[in-house]
């Protein structure tokens, strides 16, 4: 239950719910617990008369801690199972509210972030000192939230909807800059990574729409026009007088390591990382998302064709990343488990990529329903709470039974959002 209190009575230990979207405030999540006075003092500086707070998740130091329920008559020991089994469920129903919680704040965001990006390329034209000065903060806003948690998973959205280039732009973003906080890179160098990312395609709005995508029918003045692209980016970025290090990643995220990529066939050596990393993931991304979906790549096809492909096409070291981030079986992968139940990955810790949490189809026994379609129930699980538990094999979506693809209805597009994870929105070991 959510109830509202007036700022100026916010104390330590209150657990909060901002509103009024992702970008209007400094926090990495919207949901959280007030540890010290200084976020306090944030919270008071947003200029909000009242916030929404739940009692039930708050810790005030003064609270009394509730009463434990009346045992029924019986042996002790059959009170104590049944008292156990009551607070294992009620951990589960508290897990799947977080994670239900997680999910939505996710969708916000990415909307959010959504409709800033396409304000980009609506002003772009007509105002590139503007775009650009837009691109940056919206990139940085990204980077505060993901620099400020110390684990961030990657969640499947269910956004993208029909503009293509925007869903295409923020992915590709989204993952560069998890790979880059990976590697290590400074803030300065990680904001370059992610303005260029998010606007490396930024040329092909001067591109006839027929060109914007290359295709194997293409003839050599068509495949000319569409790389093209890159030469009207670079002119672009130069207007919107973005950094050199985010201009290099829009002039060279088409480059290979082998010096076969365009425009300029520049080897690894002469490539900056920006643009290293953001090649490999514009390629998983297009892999995944093509402009015709009849030869989309599932998420996990796409990564065994990068390490089976791209080896000596990208640099190995980036690439390596890459791969132990995303996880063999990244978010939107369809996967049968090694109980035969199929599900789908709806979520990957980026520092514990082998057990994702994924919506399974079938319910076992004591199973909290999640979802329902009418006989079919789906269950939100997370695999590394189930030691006995992993992953058989990934399935295109044709190889599942129609039952069973209704009720975890895979997005026609892969989409994907960062996520900071808290070490209390884990469940302790659930049942199987």
């Amino acid at each position: 239950m959510t109830s509202t209190i007036a700022v100026g009575d916010l104390r330590v230990g209150m657990y909060i719910c901002l509103e009024g979207g992702w970008l209007s405030h400094p926090f990495p999540l919207s949901s959280f617990r007030i540890t010290s006075a200084q976020e306090i003092s944030t919270i008071r500086g947003l200029g909000l008369e009242r916030v929404r707070w739940e009692p039930q998740k708050s810790e005030l130091p003064e609270a009394e801690p509730a009463p434990l329920p009346a045992a029924e008559e019986g042996s002790s020991a059959g009170g104590a199972a049944a008292s156990a089994g009551e607070q294992a469920a009620a951990r589960q129903r508290e897990w799947l509210a977080a994670q239900r919680s997680a999910a939505q704040c996710c969708e916000q965001q990415y909307a959010e972030v959504s409709k800033v990006l396409r304000a980009v390329g609506e002003t772009l034209h007509a105002r590139p000192m503007d775009a650009g000065r837009t691109a940056a903060a919206l990139t940085q806003a990204m980077l505060d939230k993901m620099l400020a948690a110390d684990e961030v998973g990657i969640r499947l959205v269910t956004g993208g909807g029909p503009d293509r280039s925007t869903a295409h732009g923020l992915n590709v973003a989204v993952i560069a800059l998890l790979i880059a906080r990976t590697l290590g890179l400074n803030p300065e160098e990680m904001l370059d990574v992610g303005v260029g990312a998010l606007l490396h395609d930024v040329g092909k709005l001067d591109l006839p729409t027929r060109l914007r995508h290359a295709e194997d029918g293409f003839t050599a003045a068509e495949l000319n026009g569409y790389r093209d692209h890159v030469t009207k980016g670079v002119q672009q970025a130069q207007r919107m007088a973005l950094s050199p290090g985010a201009l290099a990643v829009i002039a060279q995220h088409h480059e290979n390591a082998d010096g076969g990529g365009f425009p300029l066939r520049l080897p690894t050596d002469r490539l900056s990382l920006g643009a290293r990393i953001v090649a490999i993931v514009n390629r998983y991304d297009n892999l995944c998302n093509p402009a015709t979906r009849a030869i989309a790549l599932t998420p996990h096809e796409a990564v065994a064709t990068l390490f089976a492909q791209g080896r000596s096409r990208f640099d190995p070291s980036v690439l390596n990343v890459f791969i132990r981030m995303m996880g063999v079986y990244p978010a939107g992968s369809l996967v049968q488990l090694t109980d035969d139940r199929f599900a789908m990955v709806v979520g990957v810790n980026s520092s514990r990529p082998l057990k994702p949490r994924v919506l399974v189809h079938g319910q076992p026994s004591g199973r909290t329903v999640l979802r329902a379609t009418g006989s079919n129930t789906t269950h939100l699980l997370d695999l590394e709470t189930q030691p006995d538990l992993g992953i058989r094999r990934s399935l295109a979506a044709a190889k599942l039974p129609p039952a069973v693809l209704s009720a975890l209805d895979p997005r026609p597009r892969v989409a994907y959002y960062f996520e900071p994870l808290e070490p209390s929105s884990r469940p302790m070991e659930l049942a199987a």
